[in-house]
């Protein structure tokens, strides 16, 4: 019985920590999976989270547009006014429009709620069939009712929608793939629990 009970604990540890890395977006559009230890006044102290036992990794702020914390909350870094001032002049305006597309994304899309909840409650009645809505709403895009700009005058613009569109996707897809991970996790140690009794 106490094995039982420990491979149950076990499991919903293993399952937690699946689950709860912070998510670190450079200027130049690289997505780290992390677990930020520190942030600091210039930089940003991280280990990779697919190797937590591993080096300790510092990123300057300047090279960091966006953290999406485990938590659900995020922090938006401004670029060194010289160095804006240099992106401004030499990059052009589709990569801005691009980056704040999917900064404005992370911070304000919340339309994949329902695609979540289905993939969850399916989820929870049997792990086969929520695969059903997970792969659903995770290969389509979101519609543009759901998508919750801020600025309705920037979705006009192609390069910001496409932006907005990609990163929307991709925390849909994260969202509705957590959700059914804790409905198998719930399925499994149901079972556990079951097997544990008999």
């Amino acid at each position: 019985m106490k094995k039982s009970v420990l491979t149950v604990f076990a499991s919903l540890f293993a399952l937690t920590l699946c689950f709860g890395q912070d998510v670190i977006t450079t200027r130049a559009g690289l997505e780290i999976q992390a677990r930020i230890f520190e942030v600091g006044q210039t930089e940003v102290k991280y280990k990779r989270f697919d190797n937590l036992e591993g080096p300790t990794f510092i990123i300057p702020k300047s090279e960091i547009l966006l953290v999406l914390y485990e938590n659900g909350t995020s922090d938006l870094f401004s670029a060194d006014p010289q160095q804006a001032a240099y992106a401004s002049a030499t990059a052009a305006p589709a990569i801005n429009y691009y980056m704040k597309g999917q900064a404005d994304a992370m911070m304000y899309y919340g339309g994949y709620k329902p695609a979540a909840t289905g993939t969850l409650v399916a989820g929870l009645v049997s792990p086969l069939l929520g695969l059903i809505p997970a792969i659903a709403c995770s290969s389509t895009s979101p519609q543009p009712m759901s998508l919750y700009s801020p600025d309705a005058g920037l979705m006009v613009q192609s390069d910001y929608l496409m932006g907005y569109t990609h990163q929307a996707k991709k925390i849909k897809q994260g969202k509705v793939w957590k959700n059914w991970g804790i409905a198998f996790g719930a399925n499994l140690v149901a079972v556990l629990l079951l097997t544990a009794g008999q």
